[in-house]
């Protein structure tokens, strides 16, 4: 299925705004409710829209602190990454997980409360993650901007 300029409206709204009603967001793309209700339903299906979450405050729930940490692997067998990959993943801290073409292997973000935190999660779970050769991580100063809105 392609996208027409009213899915796109669609996703754009609810990338603002998922928690809108129906009707508000039949009013703000110019259809009925019941169209629009039927648009976002196949846009689910097909698959355009993955999921409704609440967007958390890392502020408030005291992990202010983000670090991006870049893992070179000791290899590159496919045994060695899904150990890795495995691993990883079950690090509550880690928000993300990327396989990475350049210098590092894989590069992580990883939410802190503070340094003396970060060096917690890095002795308790990244240094033992398997296959790791080198680690080195940057603390975030400032967010300049962030969203999680795709060009649509």
């Amino acid at each position: 299925m392609s996208l027409d300029s009213i899915d796109r409206r669609i996703l754009i709204q609810l990338q603002k705004t998922g928690r809108m009603s129906n009707s508000e967001l039949a009013e703000r793309v110019n259809l009925s409710a019941s169209a629009c209700h039927r648009r976002v339903q196949r846009l689910e299906t097909d698959g355009y829209i993955k999921d409704y979450v609440a967007l958390l405050d890392p502020r408030k729930l005291g992990r202010p602190t983000t670090v991006f940490v870049e893992i070179t692997l000791s290899g590159q067998a496919d045994e060695v990454l899904d150990a890795f990959e495995r691993q990883v993943a079950k690090i509550p801290d880690v928000l993300e997980c990327h396989l990475m073409a350049g210098t590092a292997d894989y590069l992580l973000k990883v939410v802190a409360l503070d340094t003396e935190d970060f060096a917690q999660i890095h002795r308790r779970y990244l240094a033992r993650l398997p296959g790791v050769a080198q680690m080195q991580s940057s603390f975030a100063l400032r967010t300049v901007c962030k969203t999680t809105a795709l060009p649509v």
